[in-house]
């Protein structure tokens, strides 16, 4: 798998996306007069708001789903952009971090589970462009498998970039209160990624060493039409 260039940032930086596209992971789960709606796509949170009603309305159209979802799919999205943009404007310190991404995921009859290591630094980083990467290295012939797969990349890079801001903040309160000390208060989390940075070269944004494969390696099952009904039945019970 080719590895991404990396750009150097060292941070702090604003608060955005460690990503290409400063895109919004969006994940929906709405029900409704007995039925349900789920989907999870990415938004550009700098599209303007009227955007929402008008692909909430679409949307329903599309799907016949019943008029009342207009407005709970439109209150989520811009409930979940309002969280994004809360943090816009704000430091993120990145570091030299390089952070774990791992893969759990069902999409119709194919189950892929991967980790590999990611760096945060990297601005010009393309979650999808990775994905479609792995679907054909692997062989995965599902259209649908390769955005799903961008999705979970997206919604990690999302919850670093969110502790991130965390650790920014904790820097300043340290450095005020303890003068001449260099990032005292870092987190866990940056914590593990300065350990990974040692272990790992950090001049790239997706890495795999190959005295790691027992590890990082991928693994791709496709499920009979039996084991997916019998995963969504559960997966039904458990939304109850």
């Amino acid at each position: 798998m080719k590895a991404l260039g990396s750009s150097g940032w060292k941070g702090p930086v604003k608060f955005r996306m460690p990503t290409a596209e400063n895109l919004v992971p969006i994940r929906l789960d709405i029900q409704s007069e007995g039925q349900r709606y789920k989907d999870a796509f990415t938004w550009n949170p700098s599209d303007p708001d009227n955007e929402v009603v008008v692909f909430a309305k679409r949307t329903v159209k599309d799907l016949k789903l019943p008029s009342a979802f207009i407005t709970q799919i439109a209150q989520s999205i811009q409930s979940q952009l309002s969280d994004f943009r809360a943090f816009e404007g704000q430091d993120m310190y990145t570091g030299e971090k390089i952070i774990p991404i791992k893969l759990d995921l069902r999409v119709n009859h194919t189950l892929i589970k991967d980790q590999f290591l990611w760096d945060l630094n990297n601005f010009e980083s393309d979650p999808e462009e990775f994905a479609r990467t792995l679907c054909k290295d692997l062989g995965v012939e599902d259209p649908e498998v390769g955005p799903a797969v961008a999705f979970a990349i997206r919604e990690q890079l999302y919850e670093i970039a969110i502790q991130s801001v965390a650790s920014a903040r904790e820097s300043r309160l340290s450095k005020k209160g303890r003068r001449g000390s260099d990032h005292g208060s870092a987190s866990k989390a940056s914590g593990l990624s300065m350990d990974l940075v040692k272990l790992f070269s950090f001049k790239s944004s997706v890495v795999r060493k190959r005295k790691d494969l027992d590890v990082y390696e991928p693994v791709v099952d496709l499920l009979t039409s039996e084991e997916v009904d019998a995963l969504e039945a559960r997966e039904e019970r458990h939304a109850r």
